[in-house]
């Protein structure tokens, strides 16, 4: 038996399907998407980013049962986004400060938890960089100011999502074979951490614990993990957290993220859903910028409502409702805040 506060409980239902799974489209990106659409296009304007979000939110959510989208870009495609498909708004600023050590995280500074609310928003999500070997003077800050984010949401009775991205200060390449190796005890360690209730975390969104590019049978060069080792790894993710959680997709191809569904799947992983973002849109990208608005809506009517309706089946078959780490639907006592 669990307890959850309505408006938490109204927000999650809001977000997930009508079997309790998440099945999620993030579009909530602002500076790299502007590098994309000016790399695609060769120019860039703020009514570009909002264009592609729009086009995007209009064609895909009808498929979705949310969509991740922040307020500073993605107003248009929030007011064109199916009526059934739920939103979860971001409340951090894009990217970090990298003037000072840390990555550490800040806030948009005209909004608030119960802005996110009054603006239609179902759920809050803050994403923030974590190594958890840095020095306490790093982490103390984190922490103190994730703590500050859920009791907003506590007081303001409004799901918290968040989404710790791991890092190493020593290893920066992220995409190395050196850091492949310290990821999954990092992914570990963050979950440990803010599955604590002093975080008043509701659903984590996290990455996979390993990279799939070193997994023996997923890459022709350098492995890392062995699939048995790889499906360790991530049944004790699932192990570890007493939360209900949803992959994300990191930027991989939608070949790829699939495919990692389906190993979750296959290792029978007590994940609640997605927050798939590139994954689904991003080969879009190119035809907008090239092409235009009418090209990316035939792009997104084919190419990117096969993207997302395959993992939506992927997720039907494998993914866990969201109530399932506390037991039952029947476990979950709904109060009044």
């Amino acid at each position: 038996m669990v307890q959850i506060t309505k408006g938490k409980f109204d927000g999650l239902q809001r977000l997930s399907n009508d079997k309790g799974i998440i099945a999620a489209l993030a579009i909530d990106q602002r500076g790299s998407l502007k590098k994309m659409i000016q790399e695609a296009k060769g120019s860039e304007s703020d009514k570009d980013v909002e264009d592609f979000k729009q086009l995007v939110s209009e064609e895909l959510t009808p498929y979705a049962s949310a969509i991740l989208l922040d307020l500073q870009y993605g107003t248009p495609a929030i007011k064109a986004r199916n009526e059934n498909c739920g939103l979860l708004t971001s409340y951090e600023k894009t990217g970090y400060d990298a003037t000072t050590p840390g990555k550490l995280p800040d806030l948009i500074p005209d909004l608030s938890a119960l802005r996110i609310k009054e603006s239609g928003g179902d759920a809050v999500k803050i994403l923030v960089y974590y190594d958890p070997d840095e020095p306490a003077e790093i982490n103390e800050i984190k922490y103190a100011f994730l703590e500050r984010i859920g009791a907003e949401c506590k007081e303001v009775d409004i799901p918290f999502f968040l989404e710790p991205i791991t890092y190493d200060a020593k290893v920066t390449d992220s995409a190395s074979a050196e850091y492949a190796k310290l990821k999954p005890a990092k992914v570990k360690a963050s979950i440990k951490e803010f599955s604590k209730p002093r975080y008043g975390v509701d659903v984590l969104k996290l990455e996979v614990p390993v990279n799939f590019k070193y997994v023996e049978g997923f890459t022709d060069g350098e492995t890392v993990y062995t699939k048995e080792e790889a499906g360790r790894h991530f049944e004790e993710c699932s192990d570890l957290s007493p939360l209900p959680f949803i992959y994300l997709s990191a930027g991989v191809t939608a070949e790829l993220f699939h495919k990692t569904i389906a190993f979750a799947n296959e290792h029978k992983v007590q994940y609640s859903g997605v927050l798939c973002g590139r994954a689904t849109w991003k080969d879009g990208i190119e035809v907008y910028g090239k092409q235009g608005d009418d090209a990316l809506r035939e792009w997104l009517r084919t190419q990117g409502k096969e993207n997302i309706t395959s993992l939506d089946g992927l997720l039907n078959a494998g993914a866990s409702p969201w109530w399932s780490k506390y037991g039952s639907f029947e476990d979950v006592h709904v109060v009044e805040k």
